[in-house]
């Protein structure tokens, strides 16, 4: 029997693509999407959705309904609506709820009159995954965010993780995170996140977990789920800090007013990279990956030069001109100017470029799509095929003299990354995304996930 699977802010189907494969593969596997969902609050074209339901095959329920539905599957459904307005018996029981949801502040307070419970101030999405898994209690629970997640807010250094947890363990969950780079386990993109994985009672990690004494070097550098999935580095010098989340007699809104307030030293988060939680206490360590396989790198991705659209190619003007490429992606010390006539100093380093071919490539960002200079696209070198040297006139001084600037050989020029390139980054199969606008499709992949993640988490949670 397959887990079965619930998709929460699902995007253009990134958890789906890694636990599932891709769209059409056997609803008998270890894995089965049973629902998903996915809503972008201010915008009347649901671009994400558009792409979700046509690479999945599934069709409006009745005309303009926002529940859609698969023609020959009647447990794989999709709800094109604002999660928070979605009522619990709509979601399906489920063994595995799934999501990437955004950073916010997760800080509590009271209500007026201190008896209707607590109420998150901003970080509405968590409350909403809260409120799913303390009505369906799945038996685990895979979210992603960035890691800056473990060291906010600024002024309390893991509040908002601190928050988080706690709600868990109050509805008897143990959990166990790390901060994964993608690109330390031989994946073409250096791609940062904190993945949080929580189980409920009468697993197998539960029942660990739970234990009185609890051997948590152990479990995060050996036999724990996410040590399985992506092994690390174990030695001496390594040491574990337990804490206590919620104190007798506090709540939610306690811990949120109070945890960090003193700071510690350096200004740092008391949560490391790698840790677990169970029965309000947590055990936190820093580890270090350990890959043995092969590396992907940026060029193992690239398209052949003929197959690469001309409008991806820099133009002489772009590379040059004022706050064109070669300023952005350079090093600054300049004086700018603020509001009201105030005068500051702005240091920058400068940024390699064209970026590296023999290395993983640096983060997507969601505005790497367009043709305006940015410090943070990526731009590439390649060689050029005959015809679209005649076509762009590239042999001309103007190119040749932007060549020595730049240190181009005489057969190179310089391009921005293709959608399908993109994607490769990401792991998803080749124009996933396509239909969408190029702007979009890079949108799509700066907010995605690296699917060789998943995959491997897929592995370990299906083993167990």
């Amino acid at each position: 029997m397959p887990l079965l699977v619930v998709e929460l802010f699902a995007g253009v189907g990134g958890f789906r693509l890694g636990l599932e494969g891709p769209p059409g593969s056997e609803r008998d596997g270890d894995f089965k999407v049973v629902m998903a969902n996915q809503w972008e609050p201010s915008t009347k074209t649901q671009h994400a959705a558009d792409v979700y339901v046509k690479r999945w095959g599934l069709i409006p329920k009745e005309e303009g309904a926002t529940l859609y539905i698969h023609p020959e599957h009647d447990d794989d459904l999709f709800l094109n609506e604002d999660i928070s307005k979605v009522p619990i018996k709509e979601i399906p029981k489920h063994d595995l709820l799934v999501g990437g949801f955004p950073c916010q502040d997760y800080s509590v307070a009271k209500t007026l009159d201190k008896a209707k419970g607590l109420q998150g101030k901003k970080g509405v999405l968590w409350w909403e995954i809260h409120r799913i898994i303390k009505a369906k209690k799945p038996k685990h629970v895979l979210l992603e965010n960035v890691d800056r997640l473990l060291k906010s807010p600024v002024k309390q250094r893991g509040r908002d993780f601190a928050v988080m947890l706690a709600c868990l363990s109050e509805l008897g969950y143990v959990v166990e995170w790390r901060v994964i780079n993608a690109a330390e386990y031989g994946m073409p993109q250096r791609r940062r996140r904190v993945f949080i994985l929580a189980h409920k009672r009468g697993t197998e990690q539960h029942r660990i977990l739970s234990r009185k004494k609890v051997n948590a070097i152990e479990w995060l550098t050996e036999s724990g789920t996410i040590a399985k999935a992506f092994p690390v580095h174990r030695t001496p010098e390594q040491l574990v800090f337990e804490q206590h989340l919620l104190s007798e007699g506090e709540d939610f809104a306690d811990l949120s007013e109070r945890f960090n307030k003193k700071g510690l030293p350096g200004n740092k988060s008391p949560f490391e990279n790698s840790g677990i939680m169970s029965k309000n206490r947590f055990w936190t360590l820093r580890t270090e990956p350990r890959f043995e396989g092969k590396y992907q790198i940026l060029s193992d991705v690239l398209l052949t030069p003929g197959k690469v659209p001309d409008e991806y190619f820099l133009s002489t003007t772009s590379m040059t001109q004022n706050k064109g490429w070669k300023y952005l992606k350079g090093a600054k010390k300049e004086k700018r100017y603020g509001r009201d006539g105030f005068i500051y100093s702005y240091n920058e380093g400068g940024m390699i470029f064209p970026d590296a071919l023999d290395r993983p490539s640096r983060t997507i960002i969601t505005g790497e799509g367009g043709s305006s200079p940015s410090r943070f696209k990526h731009v590439v070198k390649f060689k050029p095929t005959k015809g679209q040297r005649k076509r762009l006139k590239l042999d001309s001084k103007e190119h040749n003299k932007i060549r020595e600037n730049f240190r181009l050989l005489e057969s190179e020029w310089v391009r921005r990354l293709t959608p399908i390139e993109l994607e490769r980054l990401n792991m998803f199969p080749d124009n996933h995304t396509e239909g969408a606008s190029d702007s979009k499709r890079a949108f799509f992949m700066g907010n995605a996930l690296v699917i060789g993640i998943i995959e491997k988490f897929a592995e370990v949670l299906a083993e167990r």
